[in-house]
């Protein structure tokens, strides 16, 4: 029994034996050999990119609204009916042009009257002065009582008094007069007409104001500072211990920053609610489509420039409270890297460390690849455009010459088969 099981597991063996040798035989006139049989894993294909090095300027972003330099609410400065209107709504105006009329005819009437008084008084004046100069030459040779002296001179005192009281009431019937034509004290672009001809109006402080009256060829944008910004850049310019904070504004559709401006005002308090502070920028607005309320995107500089290293957010991960890339090595394995980021500039974001200058980084195909993988990299151009040193913006033909020259570089190292790091 033993010998008969013995004889069926050498015959197992030996039809094993056979079917490898006839497996390795096809195979090798295939032109396969064994250790290529099993195909290795394709390399997984990413675009990658060259870290880019720029001088730049750090910046601040926030929030703010348009006001206008001068802003001023028309109410009549005396009553009475409305005769004319002397704008179209909405037009734009220069300081002293006339905007409304009052009826002027009860106010020259008064100034008739004050004129009147004035002529009274003045008669009234150069009489008591010839009989005060006349007492005082009879005083002499007591022909006349010292008491119509002192008489005489109370009523030249008086007639003096009087004049003055006249002279007086004609200039107020005069201003009076003149506040009938309602001018502009500012130059801008007034509102629509809240009372029209005809109507009746009335003087002071809670009177319904005729129109409003905004400044157009300069703006201000106040915005909300916090606490680090503010001892780090803008106090230091406030006291003079820096240099001039350079500020940038930009409209809800557009996607720069249009205008530049300086600091006018910063508040002489924190508020310690908030832990900002409020500041003020003044911007040119000659072509007038700067309007007060508009909502406006702030950026505020501060510090001397500096070198720093930017990329692509798309080439960033997130790991529970980490920020980490994939680095690229001279055999285009991947490497997990941790970074620690900065501000944005142009599209690109600031890495403070964690990065080298020339160093490849994935910027597309993140979620594909694992630490350790190999990858066939495809050099593309960082992308964004970012600020350097003098300018604002970079114009898009600077982008595009320098994302041009960091390509060649990249694609430089992968056919040399290394990174060549920095």
């Amino acid at each position: 029994m033993n010998k008969s099981r013995n004889r069926f597991a050498l015959a197992g063996t030996l039809a094993a034996v056979i079917l490898l040798a006839g497996g390795v035989a096809v195979l090798r006139g295939q032109g396969v050999t064994p250790a290529t049989a099993a195909a290795a894993p394709q390399a997984t294909p990413v675009d990658v990119a060259v870290v880019v090095q720029r001088q730049i300027t750090d910046w601040q972003s926030y929030s703010g609204r348009l006001e206008a330099v001068d802003r001023v609410e028309l109410r009549p400065r005396v009553s009475g009916t409305l005769v004319a209107v002397r704008f179209k709504d909405g037009a734009l105006v220069r300081k002293g042009d006339e905007l409304f009329t009052i009826d002027p005819l009860p106010y020259q009437a008064e100034v008739a009257r004050a004129e009147a008084n004035l002529a009274g008084a003045q008669a009234r004046v150069a009489y008591t002065t010839s009989d005060l100069a006349r007492a005082n030459r009879l005083i002499a040779d007591n022909a006349i009582a010292r008491r119509d002296l002192e008489q005489k001179q109370n009523d030249a005192r008086e007639a003096s008094a009087n004049l003055k009281a006249a002279q007086a009431a004609l200039e107020i019937a005069r201003l009076n007069l003149g506040y009938t034509h309602i001018l502009a004290p500012v130059s801008g672009q007034v509102s629509k007409a809240e009372v029209t001809e005809g109507n009746l109006v009335a003087a002071g402080a809670a009177s319904v104001p005729l129109t409003t009256l905004v400044s157009v060829d300069r703006m201000y944008a106040s915005f909300d500072v916090d606490e680090q910004t503010f001892l780090k850049y803008v106090n230091p310019a406030r006291t003079g211990k820096g240099g001039p904070v350079p500020v940038d504004l930009g409209l809800a559709n557009e996607d720069g920053y249009s205008r530049q401006g300086t600091v006018q005002y910063v508040d002489n308090r924190l508020d310690t609610t908030s832990g900002t502070i409020r500041v003020r920028a003044t911007f040119d607005n000659r072509d007038g489509s700067l309007v007060p309320g508009l909502y406006a995107r702030i950026r505020l500089g501060g510090g001397a420039p500096r070198e720093a290293l930017l990329i692509d957010e798309k080439a960033l991960g997130t790991d529970q409270n980490k920020r980490f890339v994939m680095v690229l090595d001279g055999e285009n394995h991947v490497q997990y890297r941790e970074v620690r980021l900065g501000a944005s500039q142009g599209g690109l974001r600031v890495v403070d460390s964690g990065l080298k200058a020339g160093e490849r980084i994935v910027v597309n195909g993140l979620q594909r690849v694992r630490p350790g993988d190999t990858v066939d990299p495809h050099v593309v151009q960082m992308a964004g455009s970012w600020p350097t040193v003098g300018q604002r913006e970079t114009p898009a033909s600077n982008t595009a010459a320098a994302s041009k020259g960091n390509n060649a570089a990249a694609q430089a190292d992968t056919k040399g088969g290394a990174a060549n790091p920095a």
